[in-house]
């Protein structure tokens, strides 16, 4: 037998279970909110979300603000961005900003640029402020040789139809580095730059460097020129310097064969005098064996001793007649 206290203690227990599990997974006060802010919410709607692990209070509040902005979005719509990992509160930020401020942006625009990375809400406000984008010095030479530092600020808005896609902000700053580079390199003087510095700012904004960037160039102000290195000059000097190398090394090597070819020659002349001294040293061997074959008589050898003994003597006169003359016009040199 079952008592009626028990039945009820039971009836009243499970009351407050349902109850507790009801509340847990069904927020009421989010739907009484909704509902208040004019957005049609279900119940089961937001029990679907509990069940797929979606905040709520997350899609609510920003369906409710879309609403009173007037955009056109669906709850499916924003689950759907939610679940693929977007940030819905920076998307319906722009779109608001958007509408408000005349842009063309689709809600579906909005979240592909969000997907891809990209702020979208930075991106609406730069469509609305243009950004300035300042480039750190370019050095570039101009044909005189003198060098130009050049900085310059680089005024651009959010091109957002672009933007998924589109270069970035390096690009820009590469881009305009290019047509300074190019810009001075093509003029005459580095004098024509500084007295017209708006001339680098025309030939680069007439390239149209913005093609294929997530940004619209509005102008190109130079901030600043300096005059650097005469490069020309410097280049000129190390042209010098090298060509003097060259030569020094060529130099180097026409006496490095001179010295050789002067070895060659000492060593020719000592072997011609190792074999005069050897065929020298054969002569008496050689008159000897005429003597002894009969080849040479006494008396030739004879003759042959006076001729040599003349030789001799009319050598020593000439030299000494030599050293007299450089004694006696040296001793002229000193009076």
């Amino acid at each position: 037998m079952i008592y009626p206290e028990i039945t009820l203690v039971v009836i009243i227990v499970a009351v407050v279970a349902v109850a507790v599990v009801f509340f847990r997974y069904v927020p009421i006060g989010l739907w009484i909110r909704a509902r208040a802010s004019g957005v049609p919410l279900t119940i089961g709607m937001l029990i679907g979300m509990r069940l797929r692990k979606i905040s709520p209070v997350r899609l609510v509040n920003a369906l409710i603000t879309a609403s009173k902005a007037g955009l056109n979005i669906t709850m499916n719509q924003l689950e759907k961005h939610v679940l693929a990992g977007g940030n819905i509160e920076r998307v319906i930020k722009a779109q608001i900003s958007a509408q408000q401020a005349g842009l063309p942006l689709q809600f579906e625009q909005a979240c592909a640029i969000d997907l891809a990375g990209r702020d979208v809400l930075q991106a609406v406000q730069m469509s609305v402020n243009p950004k300035i984008i300042e480039t750190p010095p370019v050095s570039a030479m101009a044909i005189d040789g003198i060098e130009l530092r050049v900085k310059a600020q680089v005024t651009v808005r959010t091109n957002i139809q672009q933007l998924v896609g589109g270069a970035g902000e390096e690009t820009i700053i590469a881009r305009v580095g290019e047509g300074i580079v190019t810009t001075i390199g093509s003029s005459a003087t580095h004098k024509a730059v500084l007295e017209n510095p708006d001339l680098i700012s025309r030939t680069v904004l007439e390239k149209g460097l913005d093609a294929g960037t997530a940004y619209e160039i509005l102008s190109i102000d130079i901030a600043d020129v300096d005059v650097g290195r005469n490069i020309g000059a410097q280049l000129q000097m190390d042209q010098a310097e090298a060509d003097r190398r060259i030569a020094q090394a060529k130099a180097e090597e026409r006496r490095a064969m001179a010295v050789a070819h002067e070895q060659e020659m000492k060593a020719s002349v000592q072997e011609m005098r190792a074999k005069v001294v050897q065929a020298e040293a054969e002569i008496p061997l050689a008159i000897a064996e005429a003597l002894r074959t009969g080849k040479l008589g006494v008396m030739d050898y004879y003759q042959l001793q006076n001729i040599m003994a003349d030789t001799s003597m009319r050598e020593g006169i000439s030299k000494a007649a030599e050293t007299q003359g450089s004694q006696k016009q040296s001793g002229e040199e000193l009076k």
